[in-house]
């Protein structure tokens, strides 16, 4: 399946890894990585994670306390939030 991003997604996918990068040397780099293999994995079976409302379903990302939200409309996964999960739960319902 195409996988497309919300801009804010993106944008604090990319804060979260600059982040993790000036923390420690390539962490940001392996975040990266680790946040496409579950945007893969998404794409490739995109309904194995479960709903928490919505439609919004929701991936856990190993070795970082993030998940990848996102939705399935047609044949496009948007991803509306790589959210950290010490961050307020809902912050992203706007996005909708």
């Amino acid at each position: 399946m195409k996988v497309r991003f919300l801009a804010p997604a993106e944008i604090e996918m990319l804060e979260a890894s600059a982040y993790y990068e000036m923390q420690v040397h390539n962490l940001g780099v392996n975040y990266l990585d680790i946040i496409e293999e579950a945007i893969t994995e998404i794409s490739e079976n995109p309904k194995t994670w479960p709903v928490v409302g919505q439609g919004i379903r929701r991936r856990l990302v190993r070795r970082f306390p993030f998940s990848i939200l996102y939705i399935i409309d047609d044949n496009t996964i948007i991803i509306v939030a790589v959210m950290h999960q010490k961050q307020k739960p809902n912050y992203w319902i706007d996005r909708l």
